[in-house]
């Protein structure tokens, strides 16, 4: 090729790439003065998400359509610059599926009361972009190998139904397909969702990512629990959220069988009622269970979501507490055993200071460092030990 003929062909592919570049910055400049100006959202994100990828690809598109093709050498680089073409393609593809879930997300807000159905709609978009993004990954891939000719033929069996489906019958029995599918199940079938309140490995905390092969749990104390998808499909998990974010909260209280049940029905209703975090809704207190030594008390109450209930059931535990020590100590529960401190005899007449000796109570070693005190005489009727208040 002459001289000439280079020096043209270059000033043929420098203006052709001029005229791309300012094409492009001038698009980006009207489209985001619009945007901020018109207050459009789309043109915002447009401009946000795309710009970059739009300039790419056509200053790649100028270079190329320019470039003429009178050799191997140009070959070459008129192939290149085909190969960048199309990955600019998908990269703009996939920006615009962002801009999408983008818009999605801006109408589907979950800092609401209900948000279930929203939670649930911003799971299926998110999955179903990132299903999308490879997608078209792969085709570009494919597309990119075709422009070879001696692996033209597998680029066009990775595109065909049938090459596509035999992939997927080869790469079942990996972790990261079945991962995949474990998130098309959980996010279509609407089992987890973004910002669900879950209580899993022993953890409670939200859901603050959903991908295709993995879930990112944000923990109560801002620590993050990473679990495949295909964990919860295949172990049980407790969803505090499922059907709604209104969760039933329950404090437990094992008290004496001196406390007042009615005194204490009246103060956890004054608790629960003063209370900013109960939604209004429902709260109850009741005694669930008993044992030898204690009964056990229940305080249900209802809050608008899970981090609200927790602090709901801490400040009724809390308060609860302290209105027992303060007004009903007798009320708490108490050791099975009494310090020898606390403890007098009862003894009949003929056991007083003179019924002679080894007929008083004894001192002795018990279990765990308590004392035991017994009487050495034989049993009479009416002898015992009474633990004082």
């Amino acid at each position: 090729m002459p001289g000439q003929e280079w020096l043209h062909a270059a000033g043929v592919v420098a203006i052709w790439a001029t005229g791309a570049a300012v094409i492009g910055w001038l698009s980006g400049v009207l489209v985001n003065w619009l945007g901020h100006h018109g207050d459009h959202r789309l043109l915002v994100l447009l401009h946000q998400r795309c710009h970059y990828p739009w300039v790419t690809l056509l200053l790649v598109w100028a270079v190329y359509t320019a470039m003429p093709e009178v050799n191997d050498v140009t070959a070459a680089i008129r192939h290149v610059l085909l190969l960048v073409l199309i990955g600019a393609a998908a990269w703009l593809v996939v920006r615009l599926l962002y801009v999408v879930e983008d818009l999605a997300f801006t109408s589907l807000r979950i800092d609401v009361a209900n948000n279930r159905r929203n939670r649930r709609v911003r799971t299926q978009v998110a999955v179903l972009r990132r299903l999308t993004s490879a997608a078209v990954t792969v085709i570009a891939l494919s597309t990119m190998l075709m422009t070879f000719e001696p692996l033209r033929a597998f680029g066009a069996s990775l595109l065909a139904s049938a090459g596509v489906a035999g992939a997927v019958a080869g790469l079942a029995a990996q972790t990261t397909l079945r991962n995949v599918l474990a998130g098309l199940q959980l996010a279509l079938t609407d089992q987890l969702r973004l910002d669900d309140v879950i209580v899993v490995e022993g953890e409670w905390g939200r859901v603050e990512e959903l991908t295709l092969t993995r879930v990112v749990v944000r923990l109560w104390d801002e620590r993050r629990l990473v679990l495949p998808t295909t964990y919860f499909v295949t172990n049980p998990f407790q969803n505090w959220t499922r059907n709604e974010s209104r969760v039933l909260g329950a404090v437990l209280l094992h008290l004496d069988y001196r406390a007042p049940v009615r005194e204490l029905r009246a103060e956890a209703r004054r608790i629960v009622e003063n209370s900013p975090l109960w939604d209004r809704r429902d709260w109850v207190l009741q005694v669930v269970d008993s044992t030898p030594w204690s009964m056990v008390i229940r305080v249900l109450a209802s809050a608008a979501d899970g981090p609200s209930s927790w602090d709901l059931r801490c400040e009724i535990r809390e308060q609860l507490i302290a209105f027992l020590r303060t007004e009903y100590p007798q009320a708490l529960p108490r050791s099975g055993a009494a310090p020898v401190s606390m403890l007098r005899p009862v003894l009949d007449p003929a056991s007083g200071p003179g019924a002679g000796p080894g007929t008083g109570p004894v001192a002795g070693p018990g279990v765990d460092g308590l004392t035991v005190v017994t009487f050495p005489s034989r049993p009479r009727a009416g002898r015992g030990i009474a633990a004082t208040d």
